[in-house]
């Protein structure tokens, strides 16, 4: 872990990361503002977490671990009739599989009686008030824009009458929606958000960790707030769609001054949880975006609910439970964040770039194997029935530390169909009538014979193999235009392979201007191909979420759900190269 003060890489050390979040921490430590980082990451658990959550887990966890500070998990649990104990478990899960883990598990309903006790203090001090309006009647009273909102004619009420509403509210005396209590700030404000906003609302819907303790429910602004500034968090980080909350956070944080209203955390105290409380900072960064997809929690799920994707975690979805059932490693993510940068610049990123990032990671650490999707028979004539032996190929042909494996070869073998063309287009390099091919590792075969079947389609080649061309021999290296991969049809494999795309055709399937299409409109229909197809043996052996290259074909992954010896299951994590970039 960098030491928290050092700002320069030494010999054979990462580079320092550089950008306007990290030069603000190092400022903070430098001037003695913090002793010690502080972090946190603060999903609210109504869903699974999915790539643009990625940057901020990296950028949130990734901070504290260069500065030697902390960084904790902390589920915003406010909102209890969207939010189920899957998801928590779901968002646990993603983080350690990115590589993290979190100094403490929070939860916000860890602090109901802090933020409880933090809204009398505001009523006490005349900065907030219960106010009868309806929810319809407050976004009237709200204004625009461009013309000021009108105060609420509950705005007034005496402080007595406050905490007396206000606890009645908490004690379940009135109905869902019948008041609420709101912020007394500026109606006026050229900010909206300062429009004296809600603070709690009633809710009586059970909680999953509080069950039915609790009739309201703080609002996201103060429990997020707060309960930074419980936890101690220096530095708050978030996405630019609450730059415009900036304001209202920090009104919190300094009208309840936890930190120097030590009795407000006596109900922590008394349940013996670590009190840090402190003054945190907010800054936010841009998020996100990408094309071909949509980052909306709610399309994602509409997704799911109507059957357009076959759950969170199919491999087309951009959930991270989808991109790691697809094959996506950690390590490409985070080198797609680092790619990213940090800044306030909102774009979009192309596709290609997550692709590439996958590609480089994978093309280290996958292991090499020889499959074919679309199968077709080739028979070498000049071997003899029964004829098997096993070859020798390395696992990886840049890295020798991950060995040698052995690979069964006999008289009839399997290639792809498309490697061979009766009638080839210009530049053809493969397999033709009458023409030469290397088959990998074995030898240059000659295709004397095409076998079709009553629909003039071919079904077996017959060739020749040059016996001075296998390896070893005075021929081995002799050129010839093509080399094509293959697997034995003996001792082959049959396995599932699921060709798996782009989810969307188009670059914004969010572009809904028109009125008349939608981002549904918009899915590829060949985002998943399924084939029955063939991989040599050391393939079939693989553990569930193992990568591979299959030779000439792409990255593939055993499928982390349905892949087994008996059955293998393979998904097209991505292809060699950028196929999309050309059309």
């Amino acid at each position: 872990m960098t030491a928290p003060h050092d700002t320069t890489a030494g010999a054979g050390t990462a580079p320092v990361k550089q950008d306007f979040i990290r030069q603000i921490v190092r400022d903070d430590l430098a001037s003695g503002k913090h002793a010690a980082i502080r972090t946190r990451f603060p999903p609210e658990p109504n869903g699974y977490l999915h790539i643009g959550h990625a940057k901020a887990i990296c950028l949130d966890f990734g901070i504290a671990e260069e500065f030697g500070g902390r960084c904790n998990l902390r589920f915003d649990d406010t909102n209890p009739e969207k939010e189920h104990p899957e998801f928590v478990q779901a968002i646990q899960d993603d983080v350690r599989w990115l590589g993290f883990d979190w100094a403490s598990l929070r939860h916000a309903s860890d602090y109901f009686e802090v933020f409880y006790l933090a809204a009398e203090k505001l009523i006490r001090q005349g900065d907030a008030f219960v106010c009868d309006l309806s929810a319809e009647q407050v976004r009237e009273y709200r204004g625009t824009l461009t013309e000021p909102g009108r105060e609420s004619p509950y705005r007034n009420r005496s402080v007595e009458e406050n905490l007396d509403l206000f606890r009645r509210m908490r004690a379940g005396e009135f109905e869902d929606g019948a008041r609420t209590l709101r912020a007394r700030i500026d109606m006026a404000s050229g900010n909206m958000n300062m429009r004296d906003p809600a603070l709690y609302r009633i809710k009586k819907v059970p909680h999953q960790n509080t069950g039915d303790a609790w009739p309201i429910y703080p609002m996201y602004d103060i429990a997020h707030a707060l309960g930074d500034a419980v936890e101690g968090i220096t530095h708050s980080l978030c996405t630019l769609e609450f730059e415009d909350h900036r304001p209202l956070y920090d009104w919190c944080v300094d009208k309840v001054d936890l930190a120097g209203h030590p009795e407000l955390l006596e109900p922590l105290r008394a349940r013996g949880l670590p009190i840090e409380a402190g003054k945190p900072r907010q800054i936010e960064f841009s998020r996100l975006n990408i094309n071909y997809a949509v980052m909306s929690k709610r399309k994602l799920t509409q997704l799911v609910a109507e059957g357009l994707v076959d759950g969170w975690d199919d491999p087309r979805m951009y959930t991270l439970q989808g991109l790691r059932r697809r094959g996506y490693t950690p390590g490409a993510l985070r080198l797609f964040v680092e790619r990213l940068g940090i800044s306030k610049q909102n774009s979009v990123i192309d596709f290609s770039v997550l692709e590439g990032a996958l590609r480089e990671d994978l093309d280290a650490r996958a292991p090499r194997r020889m499959a074919v999707v679309a199968p077709l028979k080739l028979v070498i004539t000049n071997l003899p029935q029964g004829h098997s032996e096993s070859l020798r190929f390395p696992n990886h042909p840049k890295d020798p530390s991950f060995g040698e494996r052995e690979v069964p070869f006999s008289r009839e073998v399997w290639i792809e169909r498309d490697d061979f063309a009766e009638v080839p287009p210009k530049g053809w390099k493969r397999l033709v009538p009458g023409g030469e091919v290397r088959l990998r590792g074995a030898g240059i075969v000659r295709c004397d014979e095409v076998v079709h079947d009553a629909a003039g389609d071919p079904v077996e080649l017959r060739c020749t193999l040059d016996p001075e061309s296998r390896p070893g021999m005075e021929g081995a290296n002799r050129k010839v235009k093509g080399t094509i991969h293959w697997v034995d049809a003996a001792r082959a494999v049959p396995a599932e392979i699921r060709l798996y795309d782009r989810l969307f055709s188009v670059p914004d399937p969010d572009d809904e201007a028109d009125g008349r299409t939608s981002y549904r409109d918009h899915i590829n229909p060949d985002s998943r191909v399924t084939v029955r197809g063939y991989i040599e043996p050391a393939a079939a052996a693989a553990a569930p979420e193992e990568s591979f290259q299959f030779e000439r074909l792409g990255y593939f992954v055993a499928d982390r759900r349905d892949h087994g010896p008996a059955g293998p299951v393979f998904n097209r994590s991505v292809t060699l190269r950028d196929t999309w970039s050309v059309r």
